[in-house]
């Protein structure tokens, strides 16, 4: 386990990052173009920053992305193995 001391700028200018990035990653799910495999990994990286998302901002906002969430993860878990990496 990993300890980080930061103060309210940097914690805000990490929640602002990373809500960007979950923004862009929804946006990028939606283009057709991107591959199915491009997706996938996407999808990886959507779960991983929703949860260091939830140590920085509040619970209201954290339930904008939760359902994204949930779904993002129920395709992983039926994703066949070899796929996921």
């Amino acid at each position: 386990m990993l300890a980080l001391l930061i103060n309210e700028e940097e914690k805000r200018e990490i929640y602002y990052l990373i809500k960007r990035e979950l923004d862009e990653i929804l946006f990028d799910l939606g283009d057709s173009r991107i591959d199915e495999s491009v997706k996938r990994s996407m999808k990886k990286k959507y779960v991983r920053l929703f949860e260091l998302f939830k140590r920085v901002a509040a619970k209201e906002e954290c339930m904008k992305y939760l359902a994204y969430r949930n779904s993002v993860e129920k395709a992983h878990q039926s994703a066949p193995s070899s796929d996921i990496q």
